[in-house]
Formats: C-alpha cells, structure tokens, sequence
C-alpha cells in the first residue's frame, strides 16, 4: 500500500527511506576550544536536526571528542555559542545534561565491571528516581513504585538490545563487543532524545559492526532517537548517517550529506594525507 502524501509541517522533511526529519534541535555557532596555547577546535559551525544521525569525523587529532564534549556539555567552548532549541546554553553540570535528555556513551568503556549487566543498565535510570534514600533503602511506597517501573523500562531495552541471555553476567566476564552493546543500553535506559556516540564500534568485527549498525538504526527508527556519532569507519559512516561533518586539525574541512561529503576534494585531501593546511 502507497504511503497518502500529505505536507510535511514546517521545518519536517521526510527522507527517501521514509524517515522523517525536524528542525534543528543544536547547533554548534563558531565554536573554538582552546587548552593553554593549544587550540583543539577552530571557529566550527554546525548543527543537528530532530531525529537524524549526524556523524562528525576526520583523522585522528582533528578535535572529534573534544567536540562531541562540547555537545555533551562536559567542555565549555572558549568561544561561541551552543544553542539547545533555539537558546544559548549555560555551563552546565553532568546532571543537568541528563536532564535535557542527553545520554553519551564512551570511546574507552565506562561499566562497572563486578557488577551484572542489569545492574550496569539499571544506572542509567538514576535521573528518573525522585524517591529519598530513606524510602530506597527500605523499597517502600513510591520507592518501590519508581523501581518496578524502572526495572519494566530496562527489561525493554535488554529485549531491544537481545541481551537477555545474559542480563544477570558480571560484565567484566563479557567479549568487547557485548561491552560496548551493554553500554548503549545503559545510555538507552535514561530514554534520551539525543544521543551521542563516541566510536560505537571501534575495536569491533565485521559481525559486531553489523549488530552495532542495525541497533543504531533501530534505536533512531523505532525511538526517533536524534543521534550524533564518531566514527573511523567510513562504509560505516556512508551507510547510516543523513549529514556529516568533517573536521581535520581542529577546523572544519566539510559538511553535507555522505555522497556530497564523498565528492568534497578538501576532504578526500585530508583523508588521504596530501593536505594539512
């Protein structure tokens, strides 16, 4: 059956697989970072849209994490301006990020190993629990209420994620590539709206890298999730993002979709060693 055509409101557009698009949620204005003498980040402008997948990549040193920092909050940019729906950020605290439904997860791994996988995604619910450490410690009243919802929304995820087999596993017994699926759960569990991937499957196999691609996938589908990502793969990168930005030294060389990004000879130079300017 043919999709009815109707009018896209304004700002929304619909792409050529049926995913759809809105305004722009952040946008990074002219952003420089600098550490001492050193400047990480130079006078970068972009944004990202309502549910797409935005990936920013480069070679290694062209200032990517700090970016993606600097997105989550975690650095506050030197100059410029971050702009959350339309208004100028403040500095501002890890929680408060979460607040705003922002969830990351890591280059290098952040689980807390002797603990189950459960118990790793169960973190990711601490800025949903309103309840007192009194009430917690006895699991009683609203306490218990906000747990066993908590627990139904992990339950999900795990399903989502087909981790079942091993949700009650000490993560530190888990292969790498569980690891990091475990870890997009725990970002999944606090329900964000945007989420930011930091090499989602750096150190991974052909077969990890193809899971890891369609739960992204998955996640922006089914949750219309808006997800910004790092990544050094680029058949990786062409394949899922809608728009990418390119950056090389701490500037940035492009920014446009995969096949205009694909076609950029500033970003071909970079990509193959034959220009640092």
């Amino acid at each position: 059956m043919m999709r009815d055509l109707q009018a896209e409101p304004e700002g929304w557009t619909t792409t050529a697989d049926g995913r759809r698009i809105g305004g722009v949620v952040m946008e990074m204005r002219n952003i420089t970072l600098r550490f001492g003498g050193v400047v990480a980040i130079k006078d970068i402008s972009f944004d990202i849209r309502e549910g797409e997948i935005r990936a920013i990549i480069g070679p290694n040193g062209a200032g990517k994490s700090s970016m993606l920092n600097i997105i989550s909050g975690f650095y506050v940019p030197s100059e410029g301006q971050v702009l959350f729906r339309g208004e100028t950020r403040a500095p501002m605290r890890p929680y408060q990020v979460a607040a705003q439904g922002i969830a990351r997860t890591f280059q290098n791994i952040a689980l807390f190993d002797g603990m189950s996988v459960l118990d790793n995604i169960m973190t990711g619910r601490l800025t949903h629990m309103k309840s007192g450490l009194f009430s917690q410690a006895l699991w009683w009243g609203r306490a218990e209420a906000e747990e066993v919802a908590n627990r139904a929304v992990v339950e999900r995820i795990i399903d989502f994620l087909e981790i079942q087999n091993i949700r009650k596993t000490p993560v530190g017994r888990l292969p790498y590539g569980l690891k990091k699926r475990v870890e997009l759960a725990r970002a999944l569990a606090a329900e964000p709206k945007i989420l930011l991937l930091d090499e989602p499957m750096a150190g991974m196999n052909v077969e990890e890298k193809e899971d890891m691609c369609r739960f992204i996938l998955d996640v922006n589908d089914e949750f219309g999730t808006t997800i910004a990502l790092i990544e050094h793969d680029m058949g990786v990168v062409m394949d899922l993002s809608d728009r990418v930005v390119v950056m090389d030294y701490g500037r940035k060389i492009g920014d446009g979709t995969p096949d205009e990004v694909r076609a950029n000879p500033e970003v071909i130079a970079a990509y193959l060693g034959t220009s640092h300017g």
